[in-house]
Formats: structure tokens, sequence, C-alpha cells
């Protein structure tokens, strides 16, 4: 079945130096760009992480340091590519908790600005979890009848991502084809940030979703415990989800001035 589209969307699959949303770096993208036409655009390009490659994230994806060492860095196509992407909608598989955090982390880190929460954002693994548990391999074997012979390569797997969510979409009657609903679909719950460490509640306040204040409002735990706003800013936390709560933290801050001068 083919999907239908109001605007372009975005399937696309990452390699990475590992598996850190914070810490670790892309070496290989690869975006099928599916137009409403039926028209697609394919780039896969291999990136300079700027760090090093661990043999263990060799073995799985076998991109060295050498593969990579004249390769652009992110920060080089991260103009060009955001401009690519600007009005589309984005796929991915488990892209939710990790290819789009990832790919957010690189964008604000080259400085370049991509709200990937002005998009919908369809996540193939969780529908697939939602509906038959299991892996891409497993998801491609069930709804396409296929091998993936090439797993763990961004520009297979960006395929197969398309291909399974086509057949999803064509044999669940359930699932509506298009873009919104399949977007809401396939979100992980109600999220602020992209690592998942900002929940909202039932009143869509933001909670902690993480730690000791788990399940309280972040802008109580601001008020009861200030020093834990700085706590989260020096550690090893997302810059988005930093960005997130530096967002709550200002509008505590504005809120405590505002009562101040009504109470004088």
């Amino acid at each position: 079945m083919v999907l239908d589209l109001k605007r372009p969307i975005l399937v696309f699959d990452i390699e990475t130096t590992g598996l850190s949303v914070a810490e670790d770096r892309i070496v290989e993208i690869s975006v099928i760009k599916l137009f409403p036409d039926g028209s697609r655009e394919h780039k896969t390009r291999r990136i300079n992480p700027e760090i090093p490659i661990p043999e263990e994230s060799r073995m799985i994806h076998g991109i060295s340091d050498e593969d990579v060492k004249d390769c652009p860095t992110f920060k080089q196509i991260a103009k060009s590519l955001a401009d690519w992407m600007s009005g589309s909608d984005i796929a991915g598989f488990n892209s939710l908790k990790f290819d789009i955090p990832i790919l957010a982390e690189e964008f604000l880190r080259a400085g370049v600005e991509f709200d990937f929460r002005q998009i919908e954002m369809i996540d193939v693994q969780n529908i697939f979890h939602k509906m038959e548990p299991r892996t891409l391999v497993a998801a491609y074997r069930f709804y396409c009848n296929k091998e993936l012979d090439n797993a763990h390569s961004a520009e297979g797997d960006a395929i197969a991502t398309l291909e399974v969510l086509e057949a999803q979409v064509e044999r669940y009657h359930e699932l509506q084809n298009n873009v919104k609903f399949l977007a809401s679909f396939s979100e992980r719950g109600k999220m602020v940030d992209f690592a998942g460490r900002i929940a909202r509640d039932s009143s869509a306040e933001p909670i902690f979703n993480f730690g000791k204040h788990k399940g309280k409002r972040v802008v109580d735990v601001f008020k009861s415990e200030p020093s834990y706003y700085d706590w989260m800013m020096k550690g090893e936390f997302t810059r988005d989800t930093k960005q997130v709560i530096t967002d709550i933290w200002m509008k505590h801050k504005e809120g405590e001035l505002k009562d101040l001068f009504n109470s004088r």
C-alpha cells in the first residue's frame, strides 16, 4: 500500500559511534524522501564523528575510523541537511527513542536550528511492538516476507523500514493511512524531551520521568530543591533535555518575580 501523504516524509536510519544520546555521534545517515506523488529521493552519507569509533560499534555496522577520516563532519553538512529536511514529516525504526534524539543533538551541537516538534514523527518500531513485538529483521520477514541480509547498514535498514511501514498500513485496517494518525499511534507516551527524561502528567504538566523525583512536577521540584536544576545542567543529560528544563526553569523564575511584585 502506498502511503497517503499531504507533504513529503523522510524515512531514515543512522549508524553511530555508540548508544549514548548525549555523547555519541552519527557516522552514517541514510534518508529516503518520499513525495505525495510517489516519487522519491534517496541520500546516504558517511560522516566523520570527530571521535573514535569503538571496536564493538565497528563490528555492528562495519564502519571504521579509516572509512570516515576524509568524510565531512556533521557540522559541515548540518545546514544543507536541515534545509533539505524542512517541510517534511519523518519516520524511522526506534526513531523516537534513539535516532531522532541523536539527530537533534547533532543539530544542536552544530548550532543549526531544526525543530522536530513542529513535524509529525512516526516510529515504525512502536507500531510493530504494539502489533507484533519483535525486531526489524523479524518485522521485515513478517510483513514483507523477505530476509534482511544487510541489517545494520543504514541504507538497508532505511529501505526495510519504509517497506515495513507501507506493509503495516496495508495489513491493519485500524491504522489510518495518514501521517498524523501514524505519528500519534507510534508515540511512546507524552514525552517533553526526546530522551524521555521529562514527561507529562494527566494535566499535561511536565514531570520528571527518572530518578528520585520521578512522577513529581518539574516546577514543584525546582521550587523545593533549586539545586536540582544546576545538577542536571552539569550532568550527562542531552542538550535537548537541558534546553527543556531551562525553559521550565525560566518560566518558574518569571513566576517568582511576578509573585514578588504582586505582594508589594
